[in-house]
């Protein structure tokens, strides 16, 4: 690994302790260890106002939309502590923080929600005492939620000349809350993911289109004086650069805390490179096809109240299909707004825009610039979208994409310099190249990945497809694709993720994070929910952890990527999913919470209050004594109960819950959690060359290699003089005595979850059942023989295991493991293993380490996972798990 720098290559100025770098395509801290940077989108539910999921016919944006304050956690009730507690506590140390354009300017046009900026600040405030990295998300699907999506406000949409009352009558956009007609609306029966064919829908193709290449394509669209393209871009970017100005203002936030920004979240092409609009995009990676599917003159004809006979898909097991064609009839009905909706003069009385005389009202914007005719339906340009005009045929990100990244990066980078730019194409798209003016040496690849068959079918299959693959048009033949059996679907998916990793040196040589990541959690029509089977598969989500586990571990391996998983959302529920879309794919649940702990049966409606927090460490999980805490439930306030003992905390009971310990409280209402809280190496001393885990036996093996180049340097005086000149030159200088006490010698550290390594007393309390029934100790039933590691000639160099507190009755320490390593010592504290080996001097070889950890006592069996090995031992239980839900091909 090259020498970390001490001085930034942004500004010059020498790095503070907490700097990340990014260079030879790794995080690197300011020791020079390699840092992989795990967490958390925090949150889908910030897509909406509070009280306002999508489900919920929503017409204030008319109005001038609402405020966010409070999302995506109150500040008032004591809450925001139990979440970004819980989120530490499985050992999670990123959040990509999720902002939508209309959570800062939904009232029009220029007016700011600063209360609602001034209210991120504190949220970010208090990811800080959590010890969180940030990194901030421009947010949106499919343009806004007035559209069946999120991001932009309102406004824009009559801004654009659009009329949203028709969206779902001419297919233009599949709204939620009107789903499947405006005028009786069951939002509940909306299909999985069929949001995402939105893409596919007029109302998105127009809006992208307009917002990237509104000039090229659309030159009459003329607004306040500028062109629709400049006038949406201008808005956008003036929204974010506000947020961009609260946060350096606030003194404390900036690379201590938020170290970087995305860019627009999955932005789309929208028309732009398509070659026939007859036909779909062979281009677009948005290219879902679920339900009537018009292609883009259809669309066209439809938004001007034309009927039209389509295309009707279907997802089968085998992916998309044309299952019959459809006839949709808008009855007349247009989304293009008639001229008198707007107002006298031109001057929109409602927003205050000025629209030019050359922007027809009334009548399809494409038809205006010549593309089809209104009335006979004739397409008159179907390449028009295929080339701008007086420009070579360029690839969308190159020409339109980075445009207007590198105006979104002016505006951020004076109140940002050190950021770190996340850049984001369209969804398995390739980055364009990057200059490194742009960049300055502060960059990360920031792509997504979701197991698409997993995610619209609701079901983890025994086949599978490398559908990276077939986008990026590597097979003549989808069949080529397809993947069969467990093994080989996760190593496709590993592989996949291998390949979006490289991308990120068409940028440069940065590293990758997956910015998106996850499964759903309502697969097989909610029967983890208790939904089917009598309530048979309530609380069992094996099948879940089966797909996480596929997609986590896939960026373990050889990739050892950084991600944030999607998503966490504190008022998550059965009934809704993520309270958008019918998403179901956040880790944790209040539904899921507040179990039944020692036969007391508990509200499953409630959710609970931890504490008033002191901070946690960035390697540690704390969970402070209290003196006092507070109380909530998603309903209601609460008076708590607090039992503290002189040693530390023993129980916390609010809102009617009670958690016994820490293991208690990380499990509690997580689901899947075995596969996504699991062991990984924080900061490495050398480069990870190989991350393994299985959950089966909680077996961790860390392979790393070290080089010279990691051999520990000493920091030196910042210079006297105003020119940073001295200071790097004498930057690279190595500490010829590791053991020199003005150098801080640091240790490759590995997060070990309570979640797989709890003490057996842990488990045992949580569950309330005796020891003995869950696990035999040690051979002689001596609890400490098996729970401390090794004395201190044995490679440990301490025994002493701190930071989680515990009642005297949960045993001596929270983790019970066995440690091997290859060479080196080590030790515990709290949730955290330090590794200390030998680092190569100068001319010397690199060398290889190994280190495997295992829980003592085996693999923690939960009440519901002994319940399902209970089912597994018939004959019907062993022939459904071996078919996965599917149909039945041995009985």
């Amino acid at each position: 690994m090259p020498l970390a720098p001490f001085i930034s290559p942004a500004t010059g100025k020498p790095t503070p302790d907490h700097y990340i770098h990014t260079t030879n395509g790794s995080f690197l801290d300011n020791h020079g260890r390699t840092l992989l940077l795990r967490g958390v989108n925090l949150s889908g539910s910030d897509k909406a106002p509070v009280n306002k999921p999508s489900y919920v016919l929503d017409d204030i944006g008319e109005n001038g939309g609402e405020s966010f304050v409070g999302r995506p956690l109150n500040l008032e009730d004591g809450s925001a502590d139990v979440h970004l507690a819980r989120l530490r506590g499985w050992g999670f140390n990123m959040i990509r923080y999720v902002v939508t354009w209309e959570a800062l300017e939904h009232e029009g046009p220029g007016k700011y929600d600063f209360e609602f900026m001034d209210y991120t600040v504190e949220v970010l405030r208090k990811c800080k005492e959590y010890g969180f990295k940030v990194y901030m998300d421009p947010h949106q699907d499919v343009w806004s939620r007035f559209s069946g999506g999120s991001g932009a406000p309102y406004w824009t949409l009559p801004a654009c000349g659009i009329d949203t009352k028709a969206f779902v009558a001419t297919q233009a956009a599949l709204v939620h809350a009107e789903y499947p007609t405006r005028e009786n609306p069951d939002p509940a029966s909306i299909p999985a993911m069929i949001w995402g064919t939105n893409y596919n829908r007029l109302v998105s193709q127009t809006m992208f289109t307009l917002f990237f290449a509104g000039r090229d394509f659309a030159p009459k669209c003329i607004i306040d004086g500028k062109n629709i393209q400049d006038w949406l871009q201008s808005h956008f970017i003036e929204a974010f650069g506000l947020l961009a100005e609260r946060i350096r203002d606030a003194g404390d936030l900036l690379d201590e805390c938020v170290i970087g920004w995305d860019s627009m979240n999955e932005p789309f092409e929208g028309m732009c490179g398509i070659d026939d609009l007859n036909h779909f995009s062979k281009e677009s990676t948005a290219t879902l096809k679920k339900g009537p599917s018009p292609t883009p003159i259809q669309g066209f004809r439809l938004g001007m109240g034309q009927a039209q006979e389509v295309e009707h898909w279907e997802f089968g097991a085998f992916g998309p299909k044309i299952t019959k064609t459809v006839i949709i009839d808008p009855k007349g009905a247009k989304i293009w707004a008639r001229p008198k909706d707007e107002g006298g003069n031109g001057v929109n009385t409602k927003w205050g825009w000025r629209r030019d005389p050359g922007w027809t009202q009334g009548t399809c914007i494409w038809a205006s610039h010549g593309v089809w005719n209104v009335e006979s339906g004739e397409l008159l340009k179907p390449d028009y979208f295929y080339v701008a005009p007086g420009k070579a045929k360029t690839p969308f990100v190159e020409l339109w994409w980075k445009a207007h990244w590198q105006a979104f990066q002016k505006r951020i980078k004076p109140y940002h310099p050190e950021c770190i730019w996340f850049i984001q194409p369209p969804v398995f798209a390739l980055p364009p190249p990057v200059s490194g003016e742009d960049l300055e040496g502060r960059c990360c690849y920031s792509a997504h990945y979701y197991d698409g068959l997993t995610l619209v079918s609701r079901h983890w299959n025994w086949f599978n497809a490398d559908a990276l693959g077939v986008l990026r048009h590597k097979y003549s033949h989808v069949a080529q694709a397809v993947r069969i059996g467990e093994k080989a679907i996760r190593a496709s998916i590993q592989q996949q993720l291998g390949v979006l990793k490289s991308d990120a040196q068409i940028i440069g040589d940065f590293p990758t994070i997956i910015g998106e990541i996850g499964t759903p959690f309502d697969m097989d029509e909610k029967r983890s929910y208790g939904y089917t089977d009598g309530g048979k598969y309530k609380g069992d989500y094996s099948r879940q952890q089966k797909a996480l586990d596929a997609s986590i571990n896939a960026s373990d391996g050889p990739n050892a990527l950084s991600w944030t998983i999607w998503t966490y959302c504190p008022d998550s529920s059965h009934m809704w999913g993520d309270g958008w879309n019918m998403e179901d794919l956040s880790l944790w649940s209040p539904e899921d919470a507040n179990k039944t702990r020692n036969s007391t049966k508990v509200s499953p409606q409630s959710s609970t209050t931890l504490l008033k927090s002191s901070s946690a460490s960035s390697s540690e999980l704390r969970l402070p004594r209290l003196a006092t805490a507070s109380s909530i439930s998603l309903q209601t306030m609460t008076s708590p109960e607090v039992d503290v003992e002189d040693d530390g905390m023993k129980y916390i009971h609010a809102g009617g819950n009670s958690w016994k310990n820490a293991y208690d409280f990380l499990t509690d209402g997580a689901r899947a959690v075995k596969a996504f809280c699991r062991p990984w190496p924080i900061a490495t001393v050398g480069t990870p060359k190989d991350i393994q885990f299985t959950i089966a036996n909680t077996e961790f093996k860390l392979t790393v290699v070290v080089t010279p180049e990691d051999f520990p340097r000493k920091r030196p005086d910042p210079p006297s003089s105003s020119s940073s000149s001295a200071f790097s030159s004498f930057s690279s200088s190595l500490c010829d005595d590791p053991n020199d006490p003005t150098y801080p010698r640091k240790p490759t550290e590995i997060y070990l979850p309570l979640v797989h390594y709890a003490h057996p007393n842990l488990v045992a309390t949580t569950y309330g059942q005796s020891l003995s029934a869950l696990e035999e100790l040690g051979p002689d039933g001596d609890e400490n023989s098996q729970i401390f590691p090794p004395p201190p000639d044995q490679n440990s160099s301490s025994t002493t295991l701190v930071a989680v507190p515990h009642s005297p009755a949960d045993g001596p320490c929270p983790l019970a493991v066995e440690v091997e390593v290859s060479e080196g010592k080590w030790e515990l504290r709290g949730q955290i293993l330090k590794w200390w080996y030998p680092v190569p001097r100068p001319g010397e070889d690199a060398k290889e380490y190994t280190i495997k950890v295992r829980r003592t006592g085996g693999t923690i069996k939960t009440l519901e996972e002994q319940e399902r090995q209970a089912r597994l031992a018939t004959v019907g239980g062993w022939c459904e798990e071996l078919c996965s839900g599917s149909s039945c091909t041995i009985m």
